[in-house]
Parts: C-alpha cells; sequence; structure tokens
C-alpha cells in the first residue's frame, strides 16, 4: 500500500529515535544491564513523551488515536531499531480486549497507563493448556463480591514487570470446555500472588505464576461472566498481526546487517557479496520480505476499514509468514555472515535467538496452519 506524508514522516522519525537511542550494542547494553533486561524503562518512558505509544489508541484513552496502519509502522520501526521494548506488544495486545469489552473506568485506567509506558501482561497458558485453551482449570470460585483464584499460569509474558494480569480462569466448571471462562483483572501486587521467571535462551521475559487464594473483585471481570472464549476470539486478528510485524521489523533488520556485512567483508580478493551464492541468497530474502510487508500492511489497512472480525485467515498468514522469514532470515544471515554471525559484537546471534519463539507464541505455526486450511474447507 502507498503511505501517506504523515504516516512516512512518522515511520522516519521512529527510525531516526531507534538509530539515536539503541543503535549500538554499547547503548542496548547500558539501557538493559548487559543484555540481560528484555525492556528498557527509560526508553519506554522518552517513546511515551513522544506520544507514540498506544498511537492506535483513542484520544479518549490516552492515545493518539491513528489506526493500525501507524500501530504497525510503530511497532516495525522499534523492531527493527532493535529497541528494548517487547514487553510493550503484549501490552497493545491486552489492550485490545479492553477496548472491546471493558469498562469506562478500565479502559481510561490501563490503557492510559498503556500509552505512558506501563507494561500489562496476559496469562492464558497452564502447565496442561498451550495450544487448547479450553482445557484450562485454573479456578476462580466466587465468594460474595470476589473472585477466589487457585491454580497455576505458565509463559506468561512481562508479569514480572506488569502493573495488571488479564487472566483466563474458569469461573463455572459446567457446561463444555469453552463455556464458563471468564477474563479477569489482577494488579500483580495482590496478596497471594507468586511471580516466577522461566530460564530461557533470551533476557528475562516469561513467568509462571501461582496463584494462592487470590481475591479479586467481581468488578474486575471484563466483558461477560463465562463469556471469555467468545471475547479471546474476537480481535485475534490484531493480535497475531501484531506478532507479524515485529518479526517482519526483525527480518528487515536482519537483512540490513547481513547486506552491510557482505559488501565489506572480502575473501579471494573481493567483498563476498559479489559472489553469486552469496547474491542470490540476499535477493530471495529480500523478496519475502517485501511480500510479507505488503500483506502485512494490507491486512493492517482492512482492519482499519473495519474488517477486522472477517480476516482470521489473513491474521493467521500473516504471522505464520512472517514469524518464519524472520527466522529464515537470521539463520541465512548468520551462516552468510560465518563466525562474526556467530559472536555477539555483529548481533546477528542475538537476532537468531530472538526469532525462534515468536513461531510458537501467540498460537503456534502449527495452529496457524490449522485455521488457514479449515477456512479452506479442508
Amino acid at each position: 500500500m502507498k503511505f501517506t506524508p504523515e504516516q512516512d514522516e512518522f515511520a522516519a522519525a521512529v527510525r531516526a529515535f531507534c538509530d539515536r537511542e539503541c543503535r549500538t550494542l554499547a547503548q542496548r547494553d547500558a539501557l538493559t544491564a548487559g543484555g540481560t533486561l528484555a525492556n528498557s524503562p527509560e526508553i519506554l518512558r522518552k517513546l511515551a513523551a513522544h506520544g507514540w505509544l498506544g498511537v492506535s489508541i483513542p484520544e479518549a484513552y490516552g492515545g493518539a488515536g491513528a489506526g493500525m496502519v501507524d500501530e504497525c509502522l510503530f511497532l516495525e520501526e522499534t523492531s527493527r531499531g532493535l529497541a528494548p521494548i517487547t514487553a510493550y506488544s503484549t501490552g497493545l495486545t491486552a489492550a485490545q480486549t479492553y477496548l472491546r469489552y471493558g469498562t469506562e473506568e478500565q479502559k481510561k485506567d490501563i490503557l492510559g497507563g498503556i500509552c505512558a509506558g506501563e507494561i500489562e501482561a496476559i496469562a492464558l497458558s497452564e502447565p496442561g493448556a498451550g495450544s487448547d485453551l479450553g482445557s484450562v482449570r485454573i479456578k476462580a470460585t466466587l465468594d460474595g463480591d470476589h473472585y477466589v483464584v487457585n491454580g497455576q499460569k505458565t509463559w506468561t509474558s512481562a508479569a514480572h514487570i506488569a502493573r495488571h494480569i488479564l487472566l483466563l480462569a474458569r469461573t463455572d466448571p459446567g457446561g463444555t470446555k469453552h463455556q464458563g471462562l471468564t477474563l479477569l483483572i489482577v494488579p500483580t501486587d495482590t496478596p497471594g500472588l507468586e511471580i516466577r521467571g522461566i530460564q530461557t535462551m533470551e533476557p528475562h521475559t516469561v513467568n509462571d505464576l501461582f496463584f494462592t487464594d487470590v481475591r479479586i473483585p467481581v468488578a474486575n471481570v471484563v466483558g461477560e461472566a463465562g463469556q471469555a472464549w467468545k471475547h479471546l476470539m474476537r480481535g485475534l486478528s490484531v493480535e497475531r498481526l501484531i506478532i507479524a510485524t515485529m518479526s517482519l521489523g526483525a527480518a528487515q533488520r536482519s537483512l540490513d546487517d547481513v547486506l552491510a556485512y557482505v559488501k565489506e567483508r572480502e575473501q579471494f580478493g573481493r567483498p563476498i557479496g559479489s559472489f553469486q551464492a552469496i547474491r542470490h541468497r540476499i535477493a530471495d530474502l529480500a523478496t519475502e520480505i517485501a511480500y510479507a510487508k505488503a500483506f502485512v500492511y494490507d491486512v493492517a489497512a482492512r482492519i482499519d476499514a473495519g474488517e477486522e472480525d472477517q480476516l482470521a485467515r489473513e491474521g493467521a498468514m500473516a504471522k505464520l509468514k512472517c514469524t518464519e522469514i524472520a527466522k529464515h532470515t537470521a539463520l541465512e544471515a548468520m551462516q552468510m555472515m560465518g563466525g562474526y554471525g556467530y559472536a555477539r559484537e555483529y548481533g546477528m546471534e542475538g537476532q537468531v535467538r530472538k526469532a525462534l519463539a515468536p513461531p510458537i507464541y501467540g498460537g503456534t505455526n502449527e495452529i496457524q496452519r490449522e485455521i488457514i486450511s479449515k477456512s479452506l474447507g479442508l
């Protein structure tokens, strides 16, 4: 699609910000305690000061009131620029549920916080319920004007730095597995909630959550009690588009870096980028990224046109394709850079590590293929 002059200027401004604030490894290490943190509160505050966080959130709740095209430009450029703000996307995903089903009080509080640089988390997966979310077992039992929550969640992104957790719990054990589920807002300082980090290939991002007689006011229900499955199924196109766009930015960054490398690195008396084997591999990567970008922004424009609930297949396609391209591009770039691709100094090893998780979270790519194939009548 063709962007407006204002959108081009916005993307250029975000790119310039990243170039200025976090372009070098030394800058990113300073912002993330030597690479041990995935998020920088300092960068989030600066982005909020520019009015760029929550660009797609209505002005009434602290955002800029723009659309998903503008939000995707922000996500793509900050991902491409390696801005350490991965938890922002988690909050933005949660925002979609609050926008559709939250009360005015909930929206003003939580969406306003996201636009100001605060983090929100979503707790869906359990040890026995990942792709099959209908098998959620964590219980929330009604006791007067509170729900009492007991059980465990896992793989909860950003819970350790979030202000609230949007919790999926079973409030009614009767009916089918997709009935009786409710979304609850759980402040992270609530007594009885324990958050434990899970060690992974990347800096601390995901967590186990343990709920022991955690009392949550009935007023903290988001949407209608018992109807969480319906609430979650709507808005998935936006969640998948968020992941797709960040992966698109990561793929472009890997391509940018390997291009710069092969133009300078010499072997056998000439730059390695002059060898046909390298040129053709890079041509293939550039083509894949260009096609993915066109598709991502087409989906974003259709969401802005009010077609969000008709884009289940397209959202799944975007998530599937962009996450696979990001992984493939990083691995190809590492191979073309040889030993330097494996060295932390050049950053490609970090791109590889970062590209391995997106095909798993937000609905595994196997689930995305199921959605796509069913939409084709299979």
